[in-house]
C-alpha cells in the first residue's frame, strides 16, 4: 500500500513510465482507501461519455470517439474520492474543535470524508454544530443584507457548473457588486488578459482535432503526467505519426519523456513505451521570455538573410503583413537582443535554441501548449504574449493544427467566465443583463482574488462567500489571511469535504454541505444535468447517478437560489425556484443572455465531444482595437519580476502526482520518486554542494522579496533533483506562505508562484 504521512519518507528515482502499470497500481491502491462502494465504480465507466458525467478534475478535451476506459489516472482518484463512504458527521466536530483541527493536514482532513449536514460555527465551543437549512439561509441573508455590497466577495471554484454559475454571478450583480473573484484568477488570467490583448479572444484557439494536422508541438510550463493525463493519448497518436515535439520546462517531468498506454493490452504485457518530447529543454524559472527570444532570433535572422540571398523567406510575410501589427518593433527588439544575456536567463545555449528553431521553421502547423509555467509569473502576461509572437511569425493562429492552447485547470474554470463569473464589465453584456431583468448591474470593476485578499487584510472586507474550493489554503500571504480571516461578519463555505479554510471561522460562519456533480440531482421535474466548458471551448452536458452521500444535502444551484432570495431585491423576472426545479429553464436563461454562444443549448446538452461555442481567431477574425492580431516587444528578458542575487533562489511551486490543487489525494509523488512525505525540497546537486548542503538534510525556507515581512517554511527535506541552477522546487499549497501578496502578475494579478524569490537556511 502507498506510504502515507507518518510513514518513514522514501526518495529515490522512479524509472518507469506514465501511465502503465504505476497508474492501474495507483487506482488499485485509492477505491479502498476511500472505501469506494463496489457498485459505484460503473460511475468511472460513465466518466467524460456522452450522457454520462463530465470529470471533477481537469478541464480537458473530451472525444467524440471514446475510448473503453475514458478516464486518466488524476480523474479517477478525482471520482473515487468524491465517491467515498467515508463521512465527516456532526458526531465528528462534537470530538474536535477548529484549534485542533489546524494541526491536521490538508490530506487528513479531506480524507475523512464526505460532509452530510449544515453547519454553524459556535464560538463559545469552538466547534462546528448541525443547523437546519432554514437556520442558515436565513441568517446569512441577515447578516448580508445590512452590508455595504462592496464589502462583500462572492469567491467560486472552477469545479462549479455552467448553471450554477450563471446564477451566481447574476445574484452578485443584483446584490450590487462584482466582487466574482474565481480559481481563474489564481492560474490562467494571465491567458485571458494576454491572449485578448494579443489576438482578440481570452482563450485557446485549437481543438482536440487539431492534433490530427499538426507536424510540431511546443510545450512550455505545463505537467501534463500530472496536470492532464488524457492528452497523453493524443501526443502519443502525434509521436506515432512522426510529430515533433519540443518542450521547455524547468523539470524533466516523466509524461513529457514517455507513456505506456493503460488502455493498450499490447503495451501493457510488453511494458512497450512511447516516447513523448522529441527536445527537452529545461529552461530556467522565469527563463521562457528569454528562450522565445532565441527561437526567435534565430527564425529572424534566418529570414533576414534569405531576403538578401533571394532565398525562400522563413517567415510567412503574407499573413504578418494581413493579420498583424507591430512586427517590425518585435523583429527590431530580437535582433538587438544580446546572445550572452539570453542564454544566462534562460539557461539554454544557442546551440539548443537553435535546435528547436529549426523544427520551428521547419513546421507547416505548430500548435503551442503551455500551462502555469507561463502564468504565474509577475511577467506573465508577456509570457503569454510572447507564447503568441511565435506562433504569429510563421502564421500559426487560424489553420488547422496550429494555435495557442493554454490548458487550463478545474473542470469548469473557463466556462465559469464565460457565463459571467468575472470582475470585469467589459466581459460581461450588461445591456442585456438590464433587458433581461430589469435593474442596473453594476458597471464598477469588482475585485479580484488577490484585490479580496487586500481587502481581507486591511478590513475593508466583511464577507467572503466561497462557492467551492478551499481560498485560504489556494492564496498567497498565508499568515496574513489566517490571522485576518476571523474579522470577517461573515464566511460561508459551500462544499463537498472538509478543508483548511473552513478551520478559520469569521465572526458568523456556515458551512454549507452540495451535492458532487457524480450523484443523482432530483429536483421537482426529476433528475437534473448539468454542463461543463472545457479548454477547448466545447461545451459537454453531465449527468450525474450516484446515490448522494446525504439525504441532508442540496445541490449548488438550490443553495445559490436560497440565498439569492435572500439578499436580492424581489424581481418579477426571475425565478429561482422554477430555475432550481428545472435546469434547464436556467439554460434557457442562459441562452438568452449569450445568444452567439449558446445558441439551441438545451437541444445541444449531449452532442458527442461537445458543442463547440466558436472563436473568432480561429477564424483569423481579430476582435482587437486594430482589427488584427498584434505583436509585443518584450520589456526584458526575465519573467521573474526581481533581479539576481547571492543566495537568492528561484522558488517553482508543484502539484505532486497524487493531488489536484489544494487537493491531496495522498502522499506518493510516483513520477518524482517521493513516497510518505509532502515536506521536500528539490534542488540541483551543484547547489547543494555550492551552500554546503547534504541528501536527506533538513532546512528551511524563507522569504527573500525585501518587503520587510518574515514567512517562512521549515523541516524540508533536501532532496537533490533534475533542476536548473538557482531554481528549487517545492509542493504546494504548504509552500504557499512564502509568497507575498504583492508578488502577482503584472495586468493579471495572477500570484507569481512559479518563481518566488527565496534562502535556503540550513
Amino acid at each position: 500500500m502507498t506510504k502515507q504521512r507518518g510513514d518513514k519518507p522514501e526518495i529515490k528515482p522512479f524509472e518507469g513510465p506514465a501511465g502503465g502499470w504505476g497508474s492501474v497500481r495507483s487506482l488499485a491502491e485509492i477505491l479502498p482507501r476511500e472505501r469506494v462502494n463496489p457498485k459505484a465504480l460503473v460511475e468511472l465507466v460513465r466518466q467524460n461519455k456522452p450522457d454520462g458525467f463530465q470529470c471533477v478534475s481537469c478541464a480537458w478535451p473530451k472525444p467524440a470517439h471514446v475510448h473503453p476506459a475514458e478516464f486518466c489516472e488524476e480523474g479517477a482518484k478525482a471520482t473515487a474520492w468524491e465517491l467515498t463512504t467515508l463521512r465527516t458527521t456532526p458526531e465528528f466536530f462534537e470530538a474536535h474543535t477548529l484549534t485542533e483541527l489546524r494541526g491536521w493536514t490538508d490530506y487528513d482532513l479531506e480524507q475523512h470524508g464526505r460532509l452530510t449536514h449544515p453547519l454553524r460555527y459556535d464560538a463559545a465551543t469552538d466547534k462546528y454544530v448541525a443547523c437546519s437549512w432554514q437556520e442558515a439561509f436565513d441568517a446569512i441573508g441577515a447578516a448580508l443584507r445590512p452590508l455595504d455590497p462592496k464589502s462583500v466577495a462572492f469567491y467560486s471554484s472552477g469545479r462549479t457548473s455552467l448553471e450554477a454559475s450563471y446564477m451566481y454571478g447574476l445574484m452578485a450583480r443584483l446584490y450590487g457588486n462584482q466582487n466574482l473573484p474565481d480559481s481563474s484568477n489564481m492560474c490562467h488570467e494571465s491567458t485571458s488578459v494576454g491572449l485578448k490583448s494579443a489576438i482578440g479572444v481570452p482563450v485557446g484557439t485549437t481543438r482536440l482535432e487539431d492534433f490530427e494536422h499538426c507536424d510540431a508541438i511546443f510545450f512550455f510550463g505545463q505537467n501534463v503526467g500530472s496536470n492532464a493525463p488524457r492528452m497523453l493519448h493524443d501526443l502519443r497518436a502525434c509521436r506515432k505519426r512522426g510529430v515533433e515535439i519540443v518542450t521547455f520546462n524547468p523539470l524533466k517531468e516523466r509524461g513529457l519523456e514517455r507513456f505506456t498506454d493503460p488502455q493498450n493490452p499490447f503495451e501493457m504485457a510488453t511494458l512497450r513505451e512511447t516516447g513523448i518530447s522529441t527536445q527537452y529543454h529545461q529552461v530556467r524559472a522565469g527563463g521562457d521570455i528569454a528562450a522565445i527570444t532565441g527561437i526567435a532570433k534565430y527564425l529572424i535572422e534566418w529570414d533576414d538573410a534569405a531576403k538578401l540571398a533571394g532565398d525562400p523567406p522563413v517567415l510567412d510575410h503574407a499573413f504578418i503583413t494581413e493579420h498583424t501589427k507591430d512586427f517590425d518593433e518585435f523583429a527590431d527588439t530580437v535582433r538587438a537582443a544580446d546572445w550572452f544575456a539570453i542564454e544566462a536567463e534562460c539557461g539554454l545555449d544557442r546551440a539548443a535554441l537553435e535546435q528547436a528553431a529549426q523544427v520551428y521553421a521547419n513546421a507547416k502547423a505548430v500548435m503551442l501548449i503551455y500551462g502555469m509555467g507561463l502564468t504565474q509569473h509577475v511577467k506573465g502576461v508577456e509570457n503569454v504574449r510572447m507564447a503568441v509572437n511565435l506562433l504569429l511569425l510563421r502564421g500559426n493562429i487560424g489553420k488547422p493544427g496550429s494555435g495557442p492552447t493554454p490548458v487550463r485547470g478545474h473542470s469548469n474554470v473557463q466556462g465559469q467566465r464565460t457565463v459571467g463569473i468575472t470582475e470585469k464589465t467589459e466581459l460581461v453584456p450588461v445591456d442585456k443583463l438590464k433587458e433581461l431583468y430589469h435593474f442596473d448591474p453594476p458597471t464598477e470593476k469588482g475585485l479580484d482574488t488577490v484585490e479580496t485578499c487586500r481587502g481581507v487584510i486591511d478590513g475593508s472586507v466583511r464577507a467572503v462567500v466561497g462557492l467551492g474550493g478551499n481560498f485560504l489554503r489556494a492564496v498567497p500571504e498565508t499568515a496574513a489571511m489566517e490571522a485576518a480571516w476571523p474579522n470577517l461578519d461573515l464566511s460561508v463555505q459551500i462544499a463537498t469535504k472538509l478543508n483548511r479554510n473552513h478551520l478559520f471561522a469569521g465572526k458568523q460562519t456556515y458551512l454549507l454541505p452540495c451535492l458532487g456533480r457524480i450523484e443523482t440531482d432530483l429536483q421537482a421535474s426529476g433528475p437534473q444535468a448539468v454542463t461543463v466548458e472545457d479548454s477547448s471551448s466545447c461545451i459537454h452536458g453531465s449527468r450525474g447517478k450516484a446515490t448522494p452521500a446525504s439525504e441532508h444535502l442540496l445541490s449548488e444551484p438550490r443553495i445559490v437560489a436560497e440565498i439569492a432570495k435572500r439578499i436580492t431585491p424581489p424581481n418579477p423576472t426571475i425565478d429561482w425556484d422554477a430555475w432550481v426545479a428545472d435546469y434547464a429553464l436556467i439554460r434557457d436563461a442562459i441562452e438568452a443572455t449569450y445568444p452567439a454562444v449558446f445558441k439551441d443549448f438545451n437541444k445541444r446538452l449531449f452532442t458527442p465531444g461537445g458543442f463547440w461555442k466558436g472563436n473568432k481567431a480561429s477564424e483569423r477574425i481579430w476582435l482587437t482595437p486594430s482589427g488584427k492580431a498584434e505583436f509585443l516587444a518584450p520589456s526584458g528578458l526575465s519573467a521573474t519580476g526581481f533581479d539576481n542575487a547571492p543566495g537568492r533562489f528561484r522558488l517553482m511551486t508543484l502539484r505532486s502526482n497524487d493531488q489536484f490543487n489544494t487537493t491531496v489525494y495522498g502522499y506518493h509523488d510516483r513520477f518524482r520518486g517521493v513516497k510518505g512525505t509532502r515536506d521536500v525540497l528539490f534542488i540541483n546537486a551543484q547547489d547543494m554542494a555550492e551552500h554546503g548542503l547534504v541528501d536527506g538534510q533538513i532546512v528551511a525556507l524563507e522569504s527573500d522579496a525585501g518587503d520587510g515581512v518574515a514567512r517562512k517554511r521549515e523541516g524540508l527535506i533536501v532532496t537533490p533533483y533534475q533542476i536548473p541552477r538557482g531554481c528549487l522546487g517545492a509542493y504546494y499549497p504548504e509552500a504557499n506562505v512564502l509568497m507575498p501578496l504583492e508578488h502577482h502578475a503584472e495586468e493579471s494579478h495572477v500570484p507569481a508562484a512559479k518563481s518566488v524569490p527565496v534562502r535556503i537556511v540550513a
